[in-house]
């Protein structure tokens, strides 16, 4: 039983993209943290429906943790 045409191009489509984001978070881990801050930001506006920001939430990357000393360079492990 063969998928129809459509069905093979999105799941194709679907693996790049998927792929796209693992490299792009190994190779590009700022950019990334960046884009996500871009894309979460409009939807964590105060106004904006629960569900919004709770979507927000979980685009947001993480807090960088630091102490005093900590000059944000996210040398840390």
């Amino acid at each position: 039983m063969a998928l129809p045409l459509w069905l093979q191009y999105l799941l194709v489509a679907l693996a790049v993209l998927a792929s796209a984001a693992v490299v792009m978070r190994k190779q590009f881990p700022n950019a990334t943290r960046r884009l996500r801050l871009m894309l979460a930001l409009p939807l964590a506006r105060p106004g904006r429906p629960k569900w919004m920001h709770a979507l927000a939430r979980r685009i947001a990357p993480p807090v960088q943790g630091g102490g005093k000393e900590c000059g944000g360079c996210s040398g840390c492990d």
